[in-house]
């Protein structure tokens, strides 16, 4: 699933707030994070790389993991009861996986990067540790993603990006 680091793959965190600080998307995640606050979340997250063409996640897979897109699209696939095919591109600024990470139930779509992406990946396990010793930077994390979550359930063809 992961694709090993490039060389020439760099990752820190500020990467990840500058994208998510100029995403106008409407369904962009918006932190009220300062520099410090990044770099505790950070302390968090895994960040990892996609080439193109790779998949993410899985329709019906049981995982939970949150990702934050730093860079790249991805595009997110949905086959309904009537095998009909629906699809959203997801870019950097935003998140994929809220849908499964807040609902426990299974993958909504299949997700795979339409370009070269940088990603960093929370898991439930160390968001409950976050929540446990940054207990403000949780919160503010779980409206976030509550936001981004409401605001695709809201716009009709963004749905299927609720993963």
């Amino acid at each position: 699933m992961n694709a090993p680091l490039p060389a020439t793959a760099r990752f820190d965190i500020q990467g990840l707030a500058q994208a998510i600080a100029h995403c106008h998307a409407s369904d962009a995640l918006r932190c009220q994070f300062n520099p410090p606050h990044w770099d505790i979340l950070a302390s968090y997250l895994q960040p990892f790389a996609l080439n193109s063409g790779q998949v993410l996640m899985e329709q019906g897979a049981l995982d939970r993991t949150l990702y934050f897109i730093e860079s790249g699209t991805l595009s997110v696939h949905y086959e309904d009861e009537k095998a009909r095919v629906r699809m959203a591109l997801v870019g950097a600024g935003t998140v994929l996986g809220e849908g499964a990470f807040f609902s426990h139930v299974p993958r909504a779509a299949t997700v795979h990067a339409s370009t070269a992406c940088k990603l960093w990946c929370l898991t439930p396990m160390r968001f409950g540790e976050l929540a446990n010793r940054h207990s403000p930077i949780a919160l503010e994390l779980t409206l976030a993603l509550g936001a981004v979550m409401a605001k695709r359930l809201y716009n009709r063809p963004r749905r299927v990006a609720v993963t």
